[in-house]
């Protein structure tokens, strides 16, 4: 009895890590809205380290998105991003010799990312002519809560 009592103490101690945890980065804010969240958008969006391009490409969406919807270009993308950036996802837990998909909350930073990938992969699959047609596009249609990806819940 003594075995059992010694091994279910040792099952619940937490192992440290070998290493420290590493550091958090942190983005800075665009030039032109002071946004974290955009500077994340367009390193998503950069090919090949070509940021510039990327931010020229963003910054054309939104002028497109304003001037099709008569709204603040800003505000349909962050409504966009939240139409589009998941809830709940599967993961695969093992149970005796089944695998099983267990529905789980998304963390927000991966909800933001998760989000913003889609965002750009709907975008990169239209049919329209520019990349800056594309992404406007995309950001019209998920701030109405249409287009290819919609939200899972």
């Amino acid at each position: 009895m003594l075995r059992a009592e010694a091994w279910a103490n040792i099952k619940n101690l937490t192992i440290p890590m070998r290493k420290a945890k590493p550091k958090k980065r942190y983005v800075l804010p665009d030039p032109k809205f002071r946004d974290v969240m955009v500077t994340k958008f367009v390193n998503n969006l950069m090919y090949d380290g070509k940021k510039s391009t990327a931010f020229n490409i963003f910054y054309g969406a939104l002028d497109k998105v304003e001037d099709r919807t008569k709204e603040n270009g800003l505000e349909t993308f962050k409504k966009a991003l939240n139409n589009v950036m998941p809830s709940v996802e599967v993961k695969s837990r093992r149970v005796g010799g089944a695998t099983f998909q267990v529905p789980t909350e998304v963390r927000a930073d991966r909800k933001l990312s998760v989000g913003m990938k889609w965002l750009i992969l709907y975008a990169r699959k239209r049919g329209e002519k520019t990349m800056v047609d594309r992404l406007a596009a995309e950001i019209i249609a998920a701030a109405k809560g249409e287009g290819d990806r919609k939200s899972v819940v």
